[in-house]
């Protein structure tokens, strides 16, 4: 997975590309604790994002808690398919998706 940063003053927007899932989750992991000091809106883009497994879904939910605690995070661009895994987990109750 390939994951572009981009900083705006107290938003970080990372951008992901390929596949969130066992062998990707902890790079994810490891840039947003490294990252968010200071940020107080943290934006994924899944434009470029084509599948989320339940790894994926775990670090989705815990950068969630962690933003909750300091701003918000937002997801943006999310296709169908992903769509449909956080409909089925109940994870459109739990993130905010732009739509």
């Amino acid at each position: 997975m390939n994951i572009i940063e981009t900083r705006n003053g107290e938003e970080l927007v990372l951008a992901l590309e390929g596949n969130l899932d066992t062998s990707s989750y902890e790079q994810l992991e490891s840039v947003i604790s490294s990252s968010l000091e200071g940020v107080k809106s943290l934006v994924l883009d899944f434009a470029k994002l084509d599948y989320v497994s339940s790894a994926g879904l775990r670090i989705l939910l815990i950068s969630q808690k962690k933003m909750n605690a300091q701003g918000k995070m937002t997801l943006r661009n999310v296709n169908n398919d992903i769509m449909d895994i956080f409909e089925m987990t109940g994870f459109l109750n739990i993130l905010n998706i732009e739509h």
